[in-house]
């Protein structure tokens, strides 16, 4: 079993950046892959960004290409979305997501855990 909190959530304006960070219990942490979804409200929950535990790769949302950034400190169990340029449509809650298979995915289905979400508010 596999509890993820994540945080770092807030409002920023327009531009800003803010990082977010997902802890995991757990002694296999570096064995899953691990997702970021988001969720706003009255749409579906939306792939943002993953990365698998083998090999490192990495796959994010053609809308957040080049804005943010996907990394995993394995030691501390964490998993982090460094989050630059925001705008107003990347509002939404910002769900992790571990994948016991490994390979991180686009697809929410594929992932065993998720935890309960952290609020990012971008105002314009």
């Amino acid at each position: 079993q596999v509890q993820l909190v994540e945080s770092g959530g807030g409002l920023v304006q327009a531009g800003g950046s803010l990082r977010l960070s997902c802890a995991a219990s757990g002694r296999t942490f570096s064995m899953y892959g691990m997702g970021w979804f988001r969720q706003a409200p009255g749409k579906e929950r939306e792939f943002v960004a993953a990365i698998s535990w083998r090999l490192g790769r990495i796959y994010y949302a053609d809308s957040v290409l080049g804005r943010f950034t996907i990394s995993r400190d394995n030691a501390k169990n964490t998993v982090y979305l460094q989050m630059n340029s925001l705008k107003p449509e990347d509002t939404a809650v910002y769900y992790c997501a571990a994948d016991e298979y490994g390979m991180g995915s686009s697809r929410k289905y594929e992932y065993d855990y998720w935890g309960q979400g952290t609020q990012v508010t971008v105002s314009s």
